[in-house]
């Protein structure tokens, strides 16, 4: 004979693991929005609006930094804003994908000492609505990250606001 008991222990135990392995899926979602958004505030910059204004406002990430997504030359980078660069620097491997030529070898100071880095010439640098065309640049082999720092070579021409963990760049 069948036993009811057991059959409907059987669904009580199916319904409890489906709830929890839903629920750590909801958990599990969640969290991963919340550190993508706590780690890369700026994501949003990946749509561009041509008729807007050429302003960019950028969140700190809770490193202190300025990360946001943009292109060189049409190609997908992320940028770390860094004042203390004279010119954008991206690293080899970017600089590849990127289809860039090194040019003449010249060496720089970094944090991590001096080394030997390649010039070219971005035929566009795009962050958020901000375009700018024909700006100076470097390749470093020596970057371990594919981050590529956006330098005063692009930021010069910008007015720079920062506030309350927020940084705005326009084009004066």
């Amino acid at each position: 004979m069948h036993d009811p008991d057991i059959t409907r222990r059987r669904t009580a135990r199916l319904f409890q693991v489906s709830f929890w392995i839903l629920l750590m899926t909801a958990f599990a979602l969640y969290f991963s929005g919340y550190l993508e958004r706590r780690d890369h505030p700026n994501r949003h910059l990946l749509q561009v609006d041509p008729q807007g204004p050429a302003e960019v406002v950028l969140q700190r990430n809770r490193s202190g930094h300025y990360l946001a997504p943009g292109q060189i030359n049409g190609h997908a980078v992320i940028f770390l804003l860094d004042t203390g660069a004279t010119t954008i620097s991206v690293p080899e491997r970017v600089a590849q994908q990127a289809g860039l030529q090194p040019g003449r070898p010249s060496r720089v100071t970094t944090a991590s000492g001096v080394v030997e880095v390649y010039q070219t010439q971005l035929e566009s640098v795009q962050l958020g609505n901000i375009r700018m065309h024909h700006v100076s640049a470097h390749i470093n082999p020596h970057m371990p990250s594919d981050l590529v720092l956006l330098g005063m070579s692009f930021m010069k021409n910008l007015e720079m606001t920062q506030r309350d963990g927020t940084l705005t760049l326009r084009i004066p």
